[in-house]
């Protein structure tokens, strides 16, 4: 039976469910199921949640990041197992800093910063205006070009650099032409320093594009593996750093890019 893992929050559950799901990464035998409760912000909906994981076998394991320290009591003194982020380190983090924290309700996922807000949600909108080669005439804008073949993780990787770092992210396609030539297409070449590439296993490729044109020369194994090779190469002539997307989450994508790139986004 499948042991259900909750994750708690007063706020969206992002910080405590990422947190929690790393610390379960390290118990690979676990067979469990994740359940996201997110804006707890009052005893009512802490009473209601323990009644509810009081009545199931076995017991369910609680990751909680309640900033509300009533809130946090009530859920601690139900009987639930409950382990609690801000109870774990606010105290000890206090002493060390020979500060006292002032808790405040969904600082970090929130607006807080309304400056930083902006920032991201600007290199959002930007992203999407600028994927898949579709406009390029804002390139000059960019912070980062990635580029390669069709379904090669360039389009969740540049939405996720927007919202996480705020980097001006745009994507190319890199097509048969391209290949054929070795050569890089014009709208690149001046903005060389900014790209970045990335390439894909050819069996997983030709199993994502398979989901997308079923029994079609695009998704077809050889034509996949001619694509991805030729992309190497030519990213390799043109000493474009690169990295391979296949078994990365696209979190790990992006923080390598920005480790490779020296990026600081603008957060």
């Amino acid at each position: 039976m499948k042991r259900k893992v909750y994750f708690v929050s007063d706020h969206t559950g992002l910080t405590v469910e990422a947190i929690g799901k790393a610390l379960l990464s390290q118990f690979p035998d676990l067979d469990y199921q994740t359940v996201l409760v997110p804006f707890v912000d009052d005893l009512k909906k802490v009473e209601e949640l323990a009644r509810k994981i009081a009545l199931e076998a076995p017991q369910p394991v609680v990751f909680s990041s309640l900033v509300n320290g009533e809130l946090r009591a009530a859920l601690q003194h139900s009987g639930v197992r409950c382990f609690d982020f801000f109870e774990t380190y606010t105290a000890p983090l206090e002493e060390a800093l020979g500060v006292h924290s002032a808790p405040r309700l969904g600082k970090h996922h929130g607006i807080g910063d309304p400056g930083s807000y902006h920032n991201r949600m600007h290199a959002v909108h930007f992203a999407v205006d600028n994927d898949d080669g579709t406009v390029t005439r804002h390139y000059g804008e960019s912070d980062l070009i990635l580029i390669g073949v069709s379904r090669s993780g360039k389009t969740p990787s540049c939405i996720y650099l927007a919202m996480q770092f705020g980097v001006h992210a745009a994507n190319y396609p890199i097509t048969d032409d391209d290949l054929q030539s070795m050569r890089l297409p014009p709208v690149l070449t001046r903005y060389q320093e900014r790209l970045f590439g990335l390439t894909i296993d050819p069996p997983r490729l030709a199993e994502i594009r398979e989901q997308r044109r079923p029994r079609s020369r695009y998704a077809s194994l050889r034509q996949c593996e001619d694509e991805v090779r030729q992309c190497e190469a030519m990213l390799r002539r043109h000493r474009i750093p690169y990295l391979n997307s296949t078994r990365m989450s696209v979190e790990e994508i992006a923080t390598r890019i920005m480790m490779e790139k020296e990026l600081r986004g603008r957060k």
